[in-house]
């Protein structure tokens, strides 16, 4: 019921330059005596003129007051080729918050204009000058524009009109209405504060996106009228990467979060049962190449349980190698690991689920041989594997949901702007994962073991909490540690230290 797009009108100061009699320099100076004009308007005017053709009226400053226009409509005579337009613009009462999310719209660039003309749809963008560039703005383009109307009109040589052969009313696009709590949004945002993140919050039974936090995020106002060249100079060359939605395209190795699934994997293919132990001594030897724990003396005797409370590495250096890479990927892949979850965004990355397959397609000869160090780290969370903040957060929805797969959407209902009328965007299940209700279980509790037992990962950030929270740690190294240095962030500059991740559900029950 939050506003996080409208629309409003309001008056432009516009340009043909093709009609103009002056220069284009010499008609903006005189205009600026009447209006104000700054150096980012013109920037971005020049800009857009650029990438328009000369007979198209572009915007110089936008939003006049009723001052200026009077000033103008004054003075109007002496300038051929400039006109004050009405016109309807977006705005995003919320600024930063959810940009990722929705995006936002801009002019039609020449290569869109060239794409809706040699498309089925050309005449409905007669008169349209904005058109969705990312986010939801660009992925239900369709379902917002709606129907451009128009009218057949008789008319004499000399251009005036007689009668009206034939109308067809314009139809209002939709209105979306999203699945995010955008009062949630903003608690999580203000949480990030000023560090890089990502965080997905989904409701299994639904997939319901509730939460969707890309950081740092950027101001979708900026580009409505035309973004002025320092602001987008600003964006795109900030180390922090503004403008990359985390959540969807960046691949990172989801570490740790990856063992629940390695563990109920074990279980559903009869490689563990729930008692079975493995000793860790602290480290784990394949075909003379020592992989570490990481505790030095290791965690001694550790069966399933303790091995997802403690986050014991050795245990699942040595399910994978019994396991083998092929059967991790096959039960993985159902999860969601590796695969596009289908949300209503556009350019969402696929990641990589690695497989002996995968490798002989991904490096050529010699290289592509799958060998056992591969698996070891594979079964880690570590090696090849790299999945979107999304998918992950889509795989352990699919587990709360005891493998009942919803697919993740952030619109969750379309109203007939005409009509009102509204449609579930995902009314039913995707498909679901057979498994063992006692093995679903079993993982989950030991989840929750993570954030209540001695030795649990997540004990101290839930110290105190009202809810129980089945969760898992997860930690992925951004850079290789030379053989025989210790791992200290302390002395690593803050873009080299390793990734931090926490996947949950929550209540447990």
């Amino acid at each position: 019921g939050v506003l996080l797009a409208r629309n409003f009108s309001a008056y432009t100061l516009e340009i043909t330059p093709s009609k103009l009699t002056a220069t284009l320099d010499e008609t903006i100076d005189e205009l600026a005596k009447l209006v104000t004009i700054e150096v980012k308007d013109r920037k971005r005017f020049k800009k857009l003129v650029e990438e328009s053709k000369r007979c198209e009226s572009v915007p110089l400053r936008t939003r006049l007051t009723d001052e200026e226009v009077a000033r103008f409509s004054a003075q109007r005579y002496r300038f051929r080729g400039v006109e004050v337009q009405a016109r309807l613009f977006r705005q995003y009462p919320l600024g930063e918050t959810a940009s990722h999310v929705i995006g936002y719209i801009g002019r039609i660039s020449r290569s869109e204009a060239a794409a809706i003309e040699e498309g089925d749809d050309a005449t409905n963008y007669k008169g349209t000058d904005h058109i969705g560039k990312e986010g939801l703005e660009k992925s239900y383009e369709q379902q917002l524009h709606g129907r451009t109307g128009y009218e057949e009109v008789e008319v004499t040589a000399g251009g005036r009109a007689v009668r009206t052969l034939s109308r067809k009313p314009a139809i209002p696009g939709s209105n979306l209405i999203l699945s995010i709590d955008i009062e949630l949004q903003k608690v999580v945002e203000d949480a990030f504060g000023d560090r890089r993140g990502a965080l997905v919050a989904i409701e299994p039974a639904t997939g319901d996106i509730l939460a969707y936090v890309s950081r740092p995020g950027y101001d979708p106002n900026l580009f409505v009228d035309g973004i002025d060249t320092q602001s987008w100079n600003e964006l795109n060359t900030s180390l922090d990467r503004p403008m990359v939605n985390r959540p969807l395209s960046g691949t990172y190795a989801p570490g740790s979060t990856f063992k629940p699934f390695m563990a109920l994997a074990a279980l559903e293919l009869g490689k563990r049962t729930t008692t079975q132990a493995t000793y860790d001594p602290g480290y784990y030897y394949l075909g003379g190449h020592k992989f570490n724990d990481d505790v030095v003396g290791g965690h001694g005797s550790v069966a399933m349980h303790k091995s997802i409370v403690v986050s014991c590495n050795t245990y699942y250096y040595e399910l994978g190698h019994d396991m083998g890479i092929d059967m991790i990927h096959d039960f993985m892949k159902p999860f969601g690991f590796g695969q596009k979850t289908g949300i209503d965004l556009a350019n969402e990355k696929i990641g990589v689920l690695p497989s002996q397959e995968w490798k002989r397609k991904r490096f050529k000869g010699a290289a592509g041989r799958w060998v056992g160090g591969d698996t070891i780290s594979i079964s880690n969370g570590s090696g090849y594997n790299a999945y979107t903040p999304l998918q992950i957060a889509h795989a352990v929805a699919n587990l709360a949901n005891d493998g009942v797969v919803m697919k993740p959407h952030l619109v969750k209902i379309l109203e007939d702007g005409a009509t009102r009328a509204r449609t579930l965007t995902v009314s039913k299940e995707s498909y679901r994962i057979p498994l063992k209700q006692e093995n679903i279980d079993f993982i989950k509790n030991a989840m929750v073991g993570v954030t209540t037992e001695a030795g649990g990962t997540g004990v101290r950030a839930f110290a105190g909490a009202q809810y129980r929270v089945g969760g898992k740690t997860g930690t992925a190294q951004v850079i290789t540690i030379k053989k025989g240095d210790k791992y200290n962030a302390a002395k690593l500059a803050e873009r080299l230290r390793d990734n931090a991740l926490f996947t949950a559900f929550a209540p447990a029950e």
